[in-house]
């Protein structure tokens, strides 16, 4: 079947730019495979209007809207290829069926991929966290960490610093020079240099980082900096341009999110460095309005 766009996925983005296509009045398909970034996520925090609500019934409501417009479709499931065919596109989702559109919208997000210390994927979103601006402020004034991913960790110790107080597990990755000694103790964040053997619940809402030797630290919450990967490799098997960060690569667009590609368009954790929900819906709706002033005016 043939779209005026297609949209692949479904979480803020993806509604956001779908949303916007809809009400060009243009026939729209979004791809679902319902594995949003902050699925591990209970609450959101920081997008206008929706703070302290859970993602997923922001994300319910939204795609309820979006089911709305008559020219509207959501299928589940997963794109696993995408090809140029002739002024347009096709993608192909996994159990083979295959959809055309004119433009093309990438909401495919990142995955995070986190370090192997026991017990930090089972707190991830909970206590194990990544945004101080979207967890920060509900665990702020008490002890907090935050487990290096490398030398950039130490200013994410010091960012951390002003929601409480900061030790810098470096789980043995490196030691701070002169200067950054300085920075840590301009900003009284503890630092620990030895490896991190466990992460535990402790049984009162926060965490206890134990560490080799038979030592351990009580904290509130941990943050850490996860390198990502893109969720999905539409974007590589399209030929786009990426930008690469300190923590993964992004596709490369301009300020219309248009990609290098021509009629195709990103949005997104996919598309750019900083995340987080209210960059992903501004981002999305641009997408969707580029897309369809791209059909008008050609």
């Amino acid at each position: 079947m043939q779209y005026d766009v297609i949209v692949v996925g479904c979480s803020f983005a993806g509604l956001s730019a779908a949303m916007y296509a809809a009400r060009g009045r243009r026939k729209v398909l979004v791809i679902d495979a319902g594995q949003p970034r902050n699925r591990f996520a209970e609450r959101s925090h920081g997008f206008f209007g929706h703070d302290g609500r859970a993602p997923a019934e922001i994300l319910g409501e939204a795609k309820a809207q979006l089911l709305a417009y008559p020219a509207v479709t959501v299928i589940e499931g997963r794109a696993e290829r995408a090809a140029i065919a002739g002024a347009g596109f096709e993608v192909e989702i996994d159990n083979g069926e295959g959809f055309g559109a004119t433009r093309l919208v990438l909401a495919t997000g990142v995955r995070d991929i986190l370090s192997d210390v026991p017990g930090l994927a089972a707190h991830w979103g909970k206590t194990v966290l990544h945004c101080p601006y979207c967890h920060g402020y509900e665990v702020a004034g008490g002890p907090l960490g935050v487990l290096a991913t490398g030398p950039m960790s130490l200013h994410q110790a010091e960012l951390n610093s002003d929601w409480g107080d900061v030790t810098l597990f470096a789980d043995g990755l490196f030691e701070p020079d002169a200067d950054q000694a300085r920075i840590l103790e301009k900003r009284n964040i503890r630092f620990e240099l030895t490896k991190v053997s466990e992460v535990q619940d402790d049984r009162s809402g926060g965490l206890v980082v134990r560490l080799d030797g038979n030592r351990s630290a009580s904290v509130r919450a941990l943050f850490t900096a996860p390198r990502n990967v893109m969720a999905s490799p539409l974007a590589e098997q399209l030929g786009c341009a990426f930008n690469e960060g300190p923590l993964g690569r992004a596709i490369v667009v301009n300020d219309k999110q248009q990609t290098s590609v021509p009629g195709i368009f990103a949005a997104g954790d996919a598309a750019r460095l900083m995340h987080n929900i209210a960059f992903a819906v501004s981002g999305g709706a641009m997408a969707g309005v580029a897309a369809h002033q791209s059909l008008v005016f050609g």
